[in-house]
């Protein structure tokens, strides 16, 4: 494998940081490179960058000389700092490129690049996955919160015909209010009728659906049907011919995807409607083609 072709990945979602190696070249994660290290989600800013640093020391070679960085907004993607004050609040302010130049013995700041990781994950499904010879694609992530990306010809769309602006569809109303109230994890579990005294999570409430439990597979239809009313407008005013789910709800996909494609039949230029193939390396692919590809 040619160390030119290879370059570090980290994918920093809500409740964990994964890091990898990557060949470009061949679109695959280098063999027994990926590390997954849980993030304290209400740890302090030393606890969050002692886990991240930890992740990103664990590729670090005198090979590797970029890293993409996939991570959820708001950021400041061309800076590098952390504008979120919600989800990982320790991390706000801080300068993660100099954090992770330091982590990876890397001088050039410019070697690291972050994205956003819905972009990343769209990018990696078209780079080895899904979205494969599709040259106008959507990808939704569904998990805590909904992310989106579109893709057009090999570029990350953030603008143009169906594409709300940053290409961030979570920030659409959906039935007259904010479309995560519908969509998304927590909205999930609201809607299914459980005892006051059990607590479950998303993939406990699968395996309820899957063992027969009418409430909960109705449960799962529902969100397929709100997805696709909701996704229908801009799928089909963007001439979208792929859309690719994904995020930590789609281990679900068999629960809600006949719900979802009934509704999303209509649109005529909708040819491939599927899980993500690359479900856990898609964003870690996306970030390292995008730092590797050079592309604004």
């Amino acid at each position: 494998m040619s160390s030119e072709n290879v370059v570090g990945a980290l994918d920093i979602g809500g409740t964990h940081v994964s890091a990898a190696r990557v060949d470009v070249a061949t679109g695959s994660v280098q063999a027994h490179t990926r590390l997954r290290v849980p993030l304290p989600v209400a740890g302090t800013r030393a606890e969050l960058l002692a886990a991240i640093a930890h992740a990103a020391a664990s590729i670090a070679g005198p090979a590797l000389g970029r890293l993409g960085v996939a991570v959820p907004g708001p950021f400041d993607y061309s800076s590098g700092v952390s504008k979120t004050a919600h989800k990982l609040r320790g991390l706000h302010g801080v300068d993660l490129r100099s954090e992770l130049c330091l982590a990876l013995r890397l001088t050039d700041p410019e070697a690291v690049r972050f994205l956003n990781d819905a972009d990343a994950f769209l990018l990696g499904e078209w780079l080895a996955g899904a979205a494969r010879g599709h040259a106008r694609a959507v990808g939704v992530t569904l998990g805590t919160g909904l992310g989106s990306a579109f893709i057009e010809d090999g570029r990350i769309a953030h603008t143009g015909r169906g594409v709300p602006s940053g290409g961030a569809l979570w920030e659409l109303p959906f039935r007259g209010a904010p479309v995560e109230q519908t969509i998304s994890s927590s909205a999930l579990l609201a809607r299914w009728d459980a005892p006051l005294t059990e607590r479950i999570d998303v993939e406990g409430l699968a395996g309820r659906a899957r063992a027969g439990d009418g409430s909960a597979c109705r449960v799962f239809e529902e969100l397929g049907q709100a997805l696709g009313e909701f996704l229908a407008p801009s799928l089909a005013a963007f001439g979208a011919s792929c859309l690719v789910v994904g995020g930590s709800i789609a281990h679900s996909w068999e629960l809600f995807e006949p719900s979802l494609r009934a509704e999303l039949e209509p649109i005529e230029t909708l040819e491939a409607l599927t899980v993500a193939e690359q479900l856990d390396d898609a964003p870690l692919l996306g970030a390292a083609w995008w730092v590797a590809s050079g592309q604004a």
